[in-house]
């Protein structure tokens, strides 16, 4: 690891011991909103608390190395609290594995005695094999404390599958109450999940790898993430790799959660801006602000001190405003400063 590397891990670990703190500054400073290197932020919004997560690989690390999962929390999305460590992949906390925890998905769901559980899709690298597999953990806050499965949530490929098992995205589908479960690296798969949010049905798993395009528009590379809105099922996904300053999210829509996938006709939703040194903006999740039709968009681009050097590795977390146009097509976005 570099000087460079280990001052920033010495610098995050640090920051997870302020917790409470408040770490992203005031409204006017805008983006990046999380300290740090971080990156694929996955957003959630909590109705038992009324706030705003985001939890997000752990960046800024020779390798991919990172093993934690921070959470941090806002009322606005604006001012970001650092609520501390949800995982930690090399403790007994996930005792299947010994790091490279990335890309998290995560959901809330109300229980029928009025309570909620917090499930946190991972993946990590067992302690046997070379291959990243995928985990869940759960809990009653979406802080934590979270409590690992025991086990890996999917350890294999279905058949179709032939990339890596990372990039999980979770899904409550608000028509038929039914969750699903996406994943893929050079491919996409999609499955219905069993009630207890913990098992997936294997008989639904269905490839869905939205076909053709090119690095310059939508060529399937990773991180899938599905939305719903007006009839419509969003999916999302990145294009090119997470080091290149192309990297960039694409979507197309379906009439049902596994497909078939339809490319848009102006499939690009949002890609750099050297003009304003912005790179690689891409692998995001998004949220619907309660009782509106407001929409964010929340993604990591290049640390643009970083773009000749391990590019992929610093990476930093990003948030913008996200329109659709009245025929309901997603309008490009384009990366700005922050929210006002």
């Amino acid at each position: 690891m570099t000087f460079q590397s280990k001052l920033s891990v010495s610098i995050m670990l640090l920051l997870a011991l302020i917790k409470g703190t408040t770490l992203s500054a005031k409204t006017d400073k805008g983006n990046p909103i999380l300290p740090g290197f971080h990156a694929d932020p996955e957003i959630l919004y909590s109705n038992q608390t009324g706030r705003y997560y985001i939890y997000s690989t752990t960046d800024g690390v020779a390798g991919w190395g990172g093993y934690e999962y921070f959470v941090f929390s806002s009322s606005d999305l604006k001012t970001w609290t650092n609520e501390g460590i949800a995982l930690d992949a090399k403790s007994d906390q996930v005792k299947w594995a010994k790091g490279n925890l990335w890309a998290p998905a995560a959901v809330e769901v109300k229980q029928a005695d009025g309570s909620y559980k917090y499930f946190l899709y991972f993946s990590a690298q067992p302690i046997e094999g070379k291959r990243k597999v995928m985990g869940v953990a759960v809990a009653d806050s979406p802080t934590g404390p979270f409590v690992d499965l025991g086990e890996p949530l999917l350890a294999k490929n279905h058949p179709g599958c032939n990339g890596q098992l990372i990039d999980v995205d979770v899904f409550i589908d608000p028509v038929s109450k039914k969750p699903y479960l996406y994943w893929g690296n050079s491919f996409m798969a999609g499955a219905e999940l069993e009630p207890s949010m913990t098992k997936i049905k294997d008989e639904t798993v269905t490839v869905m790898t939205p076909k053709g395009g090119t690095l310059k528009d939508y060529a399937y590379r990773e991180a899938p993430y599905v939305f719903y809105r007006n009839g419509l099922y969003y999916f999302m996904w990145s294009v090119d790799d997470t080091g290149s300053p192309n990297y960039h999210v694409a979507y197309g829509t379906a009439k049902s959660p596994l497909g078939p996938i339809e490319v848009a006709k102006d499939p690009i939703v949002m890609i750099q801006d050297p003009k304003n040194e912005i790179y690689g903006t891409a692998h995001n999740s998004v949220i619907q602000k309660p009782g509106t039709d407001e929409w964010y968009i929340v993604y990591h681009r290049i640390n643009k001190h970083h773009l000749k050097y391990q590019p992929g590795v610093h990476r930093e977390v990003c948030i913008d405003r996200m329109k659709f146009n009245a025929d309901g097509t997603i309008k490009r976005i384009v990366p700005s400063k922050g929210l006002k």
